[in-house]
């Protein structure tokens, strides 16, 4: 696999995979491309079409075919032609002379197709690593939310145990206590919860190389808050020119452009050729024949090809144009959710949870000291909870922009995230 195809997720790779020395059992994005490119149908086929292809450009490369006609005449008559002894008995060798340039017009479409199937295979292998990178974040995302839910139940932990002390002190009720341990269930639930869905997300990627019923989820390489820089948009734009999605039309340019020139070249006639001996039965004698056949006309019926392949070069010139248009809104698109997210991770993480953690702590200290209620702590710990899950939601949201605009671009465009920290 070149490295221009693991382009689309070089970010991923980046970000998402850390630093050499990993445990024999976690599994990184670059072993999970490796394994998707190795194994997946919409790759493999790839093969056959070549072999295809290839096939045809060697039949187009062939010259018109040599044909070998006997005819008997003049037999089985009435009179002196009756049985064989007035037959005529004529062998020979027919062909077609090509001109106009016919055969090499044909050579240049077969090598033009097969020359669009490498762009093509690109197109679909970006597409498919781009897939495998989501798959990947979900399965990244999956394991950081179980993370999350372990936490929030040793906060839940802590806090019904604190509760216990305060309603066996007679400081609280025991509604209080009774409060605390429904959180700590709940706490419970969402961890069972995280840790099914992780299976899931897990089964959902190992598909992919066809493996369903794969073993339990293997830890992921990974951390989805590291997010790095992106250049601005006019430079991004400026990339698409080479992405597969425009090179197609580039290649199907030059198909157009074979067809046109095969076409034109059926304007030129043909000539029908043949040679051959001739047996005369009645006085035993041979003698050569020969025939050449023009046919009329040809130049007016290719006009038809030729301006059909005329307007398909014109109506892809448009399309291209057109995808053009779309690709450009969708890339804007993904760099703006990318940098939305971006600001709502840092500000999140610099701002919120530092505010909370110092609430909470205070809250504990509070409740300890029978200053504070319950549900005030058990409020702090809740949003504290959910400024981590809003984290990490904004957080993937950012990476499928990432992964979206390295499918766009095609091309290892962001700078890695420890740049990335030292920029910020």
């Amino acid at each position: 696999m070149s490295l221009r195809l693991m382009a689309v997720a070089i970010c991923s790779l980046i970000v998402l995979n850390p630093s050499p020395g990993l445990a024999d059992d976690v599994l990184t994005l670059d072993e999970a491309m490796q394994r998707v490119v190795a194994e997946h149908p919409d790759l493999r086929v790839f093969r056959h079409q070549a072999d295809v292809l290839a096939a045809e450009g060697e039949a187009s490369a062939l010259p018109p075919p040599m044909a070998v006609r006997a005819e008997l005449e003049n037999w089985a008559g009435t009179g002196s032609l009756s049985g064989l002894g007035g037959a005529e008995l004529t062998l020979t060798l027919a062909s077609v002379l090509e001109r106009g340039g016919k055969r090499d017009a044909r050579r240049a479409l077969a090598a033009s197709t097969i020359d669009g199937l490498a762009t093509r295979r690109m197109a679909a292998e970006i597409d498919l690593l781009a897939e495998v990178a989501r798959r990947y974040l979900e399965l990244v995302a999956a394991q950081a939310r179980q993370r999350i839910a372990a936490d929030e139940l040793a906060q839940r932990e802590r806090t019904a145990a604190a509760a216990q002390r305060r309603v066996q002190a007679g400081a609280s009720p025991e509604s209080v206590h009774l409060a605390a341990e429904a959180m700590k269930a709940r706490a419970e639930l969402d961890v069972t919860r995280a840790r099914t869905e992780g299976e899931s997300v897990w089964r959902r990627l190992a598909v992919l190389w066809g493996e369903p019923e794969a073993g339990p989820s293997p830890r992921v390489a990974g951390e989805p808050l590291d997010l790095p820089r992106l250049p601005d948009i006019a430079e991004l734009l400026a990339t698409l020119d080479q992405t597969p999605q425009l090179r197609r039309f580039a290649d199907q340019a030059r198909v157009q452009e074979a067809r046109l020139q095969l076409a034109q070249s059926s304007r030129a006639t043909d000539l029908e050729w043949q040679v051959g001996v001739r047996n005369l039965q009645a006085g035993d004698d041979w003698a050569l024949v020969a025939g050449v056949a023009v046919p009329i006309g040809t130049a007016r019926r290719a006009e038809p090809s030729i301006r059909a392949a005329r307007a398909a070069a014109e109506a892809l010139a448009v399309e291209r144009e057109s995808t053009e248009l779309v690709l450009e809104a969708t890339l804007i698109q993904a760099h703006g959710q990318f940098a939305a997210a971006t600001m709502e991770v840092a500000k999140i993480r610099e701002d919120l949870l530092p505010r909370l953690a110092r609430a909470e702590s205070s809250a504990e200290r509070a409740y300890r000291a029978g200053a504070l209620s319950y549900l005030e702590w058990a409020q702090l710990q809740t949003e504290t909870t959910a400024a981590r899950r809003q984290q990490l939601t904004a957080a993937v949201d950012a990476h499928r922009a990432l992964i979206e605009i390295q499918r766009l671009t095609g091309e290892p465009l962001v700078a890695p995230a420890a740049e990335a920290k030292d920029a910020r």
